[in-house]
């Protein structure tokens, strides 16, 4: 096992199949719905030496939805199916706190991270489409501070759930007969707000303890929950904004060492999507080619996602949008306010907010060397930990093969996983079982 002293760069990868539209000669018509086009991204991400692979989700589409949101694989089933392929990629999945039981949550991820051997992660969301409340037997949307409170609740759950059972606490020894060591099994016997879940849970901890926690709010409430739980944090990257980034950085690491967390524990990771050829020109050509089959209409209904499918048909493409309130401010709010502020600031027409939210170009388009030195520019600053990377097939491979090796020969990246686990390769703590800790503790007390 190698284990740089020196802060390293940190990267994920979006296992989804689509990658790109799904007419592009490059990208596959079904990815979405293909096992084997998620696996090809697995095998690039671990190529590349990717700390994880993630998958979206939501459990809502309408006629208006994108084509890639119509039909999709689940999460933990692709995951699963994923793990048999990967030996020391993460694998994280999208799952909501706010219809589901956590129960059912916990046991499904501690699972996937026994199975894989401690390379599972939860990005734990709140759900912001309304369609979501109604297929779970809901007739509205929690509004954003209920959503949040369920949030903490049920990570709390989860958490105490994880450590049912201590790390020893299955000897399986075939000699002496015995199996377990049921004085190291614990009963939750949670009751809260929104909660009863009584435990344990029927299944023992991984190599890793327990999932790495994934978080992606953005709005305030949102960043305090990241703060309080996260360990990895999917952040915002407006413009690639290098002095706003280095703010939002710093206020998540502030508010986790409010909570008495170490800031270092904390990761972020935005989302960029990377073209390299051999010169700029090239780069953006192929960046200009992925446009070509993104109407406006396609544009609209992308855009109209991120605030609960509001009608942006009404109004004229090619003029600038009307003051609209605070519309979205239920549904993905930091992302909905984002937008309203362009189209605002920059009298952006309805096309314009809409093409550029369907396909942003972003600022790491270029020769390896230029997005190189700009990974390494955000990174040094502090400004990030790490990114997470979404594209085709062709352009990631081509990232992995001309951008890494950069990276590693600045010293940046690793060359080699330093750990079978993801917690061990994301350089986080394992977790201590809440119930040994307080066991091990207490001869200390007594004495006192």
């Amino acid at each position: 096992m190698t284990r740089s002293t020196r802060r390293q760069l940190k990267l994920g990868i979006f296992l989804q199949g689509g990658g790109g539209h799904w007419q592009e000669e490059e990208v596959r018509a079904d990815g979405a719905v293909s096992i084997e086009a998620y696996q090809e991204y697995a095998r690039i991400g671990e190529a590349g030496l990717f700390d994880f692979g993630f998958i979206a989700d939501s459990a809502y589409i309408t006629k208006d939805s994108t084509y890639p949101f119509l039909s999709r694989l689940e999460p933990m089933t692709a995951l699963a199916a994923i793990s048999a392929v990967t030996k020391r990629l993460g694998l994280v999945g999208t799952f909501t706190t706010s219809y589901s039981e956590p129960f059912t949550t916990a046991r499904q991820l501690a699972s996937l991270d026994k199975i894989s051997g401690g390379r599972a992660g939860w990005n734990a969301v709140t759900s912001a489409l309304e369609g979501v409340a109604r297929n779970h037997g809901h007739d509205k949307l929690h509004d954003h501070e209920t959503r949040y409170r369920i949030a903490a609740e049920y990570i709390e759950v989860a958490l105490g759930l994880w450590d049912s059972w201590e790390d020893d606490a299955f000897p399986r020894d075939k000699q002496s007969g015995r199996y377990v060591d049921l004085d190291k099994m614990h009963t939750l016997d949670h009751a809260g707000e929104f909660f009863k879940v009584q435990g344990p849970l029927n299944m023992e901890r991984s190599p890793q303890g327990r999932p790495v926690i994934f978080q992606a709010g953005a709005s305030d409430r949102g960043r305090d929950l990241a703060a309080r739980y996260a360990e990895a944090i999917f952040s915002s990257f407006e413009h690639s904004d290098l002095a706003a980034a280095k703010r939002q950085y710093s206020d998540i690491k502030q508010r986790a060492a409010a909570y008495g967390r170490n800031p270092e524990e904390v990761l972020l990771f935005p989302s960029i999507t990377p073209i390299v050829a051999p010169t700029e020109e090239e780069a953006h050509a192929r960046y200009e080619a992925s446009t070509r089959f993104t109407d406006p209409e396609f544009a609209v209904k992308y855009l109209s996602r991120y605030f609960s499918f509001f009608d942006f048909s009404q109004f004229p493409l090619d003029e600038p949008l009307p003051e609209l309130g605070d519309i979205g401010k239920d549904s993905f709010r930091s992302t909905a306010e984002y937008y309203l502020r362009i189209a605002r600031e920059e009298k952006l027409t309805l096309r314009q907010l809409a093409m550029r939210a369907a396909n942003p170009k972003g600022d790491f388009v270029g020769t390896p060397q230029a997005v190189a030195d700009k990974i390494a520019h955000y990174f040094e600053e502090r400004a990030v930990d790490g990114f997470i990377l979404s594209g085709s097939h062709r352009n990631l491979r081509g990232f992995v093969e001309h951008v890494i090796p950069l990276l590693q020969k600045r010293g940046l990246y690793r060359t080699a996983y330093e750990s079978e686990t993801l917690r061990g390769n994301l350089g986080l703590s394992f977790p201590a079982n809440r119930y040994a800790a307080a066991a091990s503790r207490t001869p200390h007390l007594a004495a006192e």
